[in-house]
């Protein structure tokens, strides 16, 4: 416990004061299982928040890291010189992307995306205005808190970018109302995921489609939390006209790196200068990167999380039934689920409850608890997650 302790206090007294630290120090991990500095096992249901999308410390991806460090990890000149591991990336990536995004620059986060979107849908389109919907998030930079929809992230900072519409999630109409005002785009998550794991129509997307195309305004769909096979498909948005799709979280299994793809006729818009940065596409990122997306589709995850998750769904819906006075809702889609709970106050003792025996969740919103664990987790794996919060729900028995 002592080497613990020190992690605790070091950490307390030195790292930046911005989240409730759950006190629980993890030394490594293996699949779906971490382990703490004194051999405490956990079950991992939030993948690092969705980012260990093929579990911890996968093989293919040390091994990419080993290879790849062995040679170069950042070019010289930066992005300004040509890579192999980068050209070996993009060709694979325009294998899973849909034909009309041939564009494709590399980030090292899901907000550095999103937030160059933004800007260059304002440069090419040359309008102010951009649509988000409420309950939205996306990213923490200055210009994506502007486009998020949750007053909790926009109250506290100051002067915030202007030109930024809010609307009701999976509302067409409300969109319809305000779309005319001078927009460069609209910014939508096919799930929203920090805002509670909100499933919308199954036409929305594809309406919304639609909608910008017959105003010429640019549609960005922020698969930060949905792409990359999270919830079946590679991406909930392939079979809609998408002008900008943004990526990260699992597309690199946990190593800092995002993307966002875009269409020949932006491209033809922008100039040089207009985006860059020192790290994007670096050669070491590019190689995890291609190593992670090349095991998804040699293993065929998909089918995975389709069974896996409409397995998961079902049995928490059961519980649902058992439990109707502490769950109040179970949605999601693939290996994106939410169990909303009556109130805070149960969220945080389940929470805590499945702690203490020996699995970790993320509770968002207050009262909802976000289950997004490793894409390759077995039926197995899953099942001995859900009976210790099955357990942790026997404290509310009698509620």
């Amino acid at each position: 416990m002592a080497e613990t302790r020190d992690t605790f206090q070091i950490e307390d007294d030195n790292y930046a004061l911005f989240a409730n630290k759950t006190k629980v120090s993890i030394e490594k991990g293996e699949g779906v299982y971490v382990y703490g500095e004194d051999g405490e096992k956990y079950i991992d249901f939030t993948a690092g928040w969705g980012v260990t999308s093929i579990g911890h410390a996968n093989p293919v991806i040390t091994q990419a890291l080993c290879d790849q460090s062995k040679k170069i990890i950042q070019n010289p000149n930066s992005g300004a010189t040509y890579s192999p591991a980068r050209s070996k990336l993009l060709s694979l990536m325009q294998e899973i992307l849909p034909e009309n995004l041939t564009r494709i620059f590399f980030s090292n986060s899901g907000a550095e995306a999103n937030d160059a979107a933004i800007k260059l849908a304002r440069k090419a389109t040359g309008k102010l205005n951009i649509i988000s919907t409420e309950k939205s998030f996306h990213g923490r930079t200055i210009s994506t808190v502007s486009a998020t929809g949750q007053n909790v992230h926009r109250s506290r900072f100051n002067p915030l970018i202007p030109n930024h519409i809010f609307v009701p999630y999976n509302n067409i109409p409300a969109i319809e109302k305000v779309i005319g005002n001078d927009v460069a785009a609209v910014i939508v998550e096919p799930i929203q995921g920090e805002g509670g794991i909100n499933v919308p129509d199954p036409d929305y997307l594809e309406n919304l489609s639609n909608l910008c195309m017959e105003n010429n305004v640019l549609l960005i769909v922020d698969e930060i939390q949905t792409g990359f096979y999270r919830t079946g498909p590679v991406f909930m948005s392939n079979n809609v006209k998408v002008d900008i799709l943004t990526m990260a979280k699992g597309i690199a299994g946990g190593f800092p790196f995002g993307a966002f793809a875009f269409t020949e006729e932006i491209q033809d818009k922008l100039g040089i200068g207009d985006h860059g940065g020192t790290y994007c596409g670096n050669p070491l990122g590019c190689a995890v990167a291609y190593s992670v997306i090349k095991y998804m589709l040699n293993n065929k995850l998909w089918e995975n999380v389709e069974y896996v998750g409409e397995s998961s769904i079902a049995e928490l819906k059961e519980l649902k039934k058992e439990y109707p006075n502490i769950i109040k809702d179970v949605r999601g889609k693939g290996l994106l689920i939410a169990v909303e709970l009556a109130n805070d106050n149960a969220a945080a003792t389940i929470n805590s409850k499945c702690l203490d025996d020996g699995l970790i969740l993320n509770v968002t919103q207050g009262n909802i608890i976000r289950m997004f664990p490793a894409l390759n987790i077995s039926i197995e794996e899953m099942e001995e997650g859900l009976n210790i919060f099955k357990n942790a729900l026997d404290e509310f028995k009698d509620q």
